[in-house]
């Protein structure tokens, strides 16, 4: 059996931008024509962003992008630039004004291990994109 990796399913794009000095960055699935998602949210400090949305009683059929960023809780700032990567393409919930664009997100806890002042930022997020 061959195996395939996420990168080749039709519909999803994936980018990284990365700061190797400091030790941290992001990866951004996009899927622009939205994906069903779900999510399990555990641990004792969970860092999330729009998972809560997620939940099958609420109104957001379909997700755009998902960010795992490092960071910790400073890295939920990347997906502001994912936000806005995906609106400049007309990717998102037809709002009448604008696209909005459904992108949840998830940061782990790496400050210790680089350059804690450097944290994945919107341009960071931008950027991923960019890569995919």
């Amino acid at each position: 059996m061959k195996e395939i990796s996420i990168a080749e399913i039709e519909g999803f794009r994936i980018g990284h931008a990365q700061d190797r000095g400091a030790a941290t960055g992001c990866t951004v699935v996009i899927c622009e024509r939205g994906a069903v998602t779900g999510v399990d949210v555990r641990g004792g400090s969970p860092g999330t962003r729009d998972t809560d949305a997620l939940n099958p009683v609420n109104n957001r059929q379909e997700v755009h992008a998902v960010l795992l960023a490092g960071g910790s809780s400073f890295g939920l700032d990347a997906a502001g630039g994912v936000m806005r990567y995906l609106e400049e393409r007309g990717i998102g919930r037809d709002v009448q004004v604008t696209k909005v664009p459904n992108v949840c997100g998830a940061i782990l806890f790496d400050l210790k291990c680089g350059g804690h002042k450097v944290r994945p930022d919107a341009r960071m997020g931008y950027l991923a994109c960019e890569h995919a």
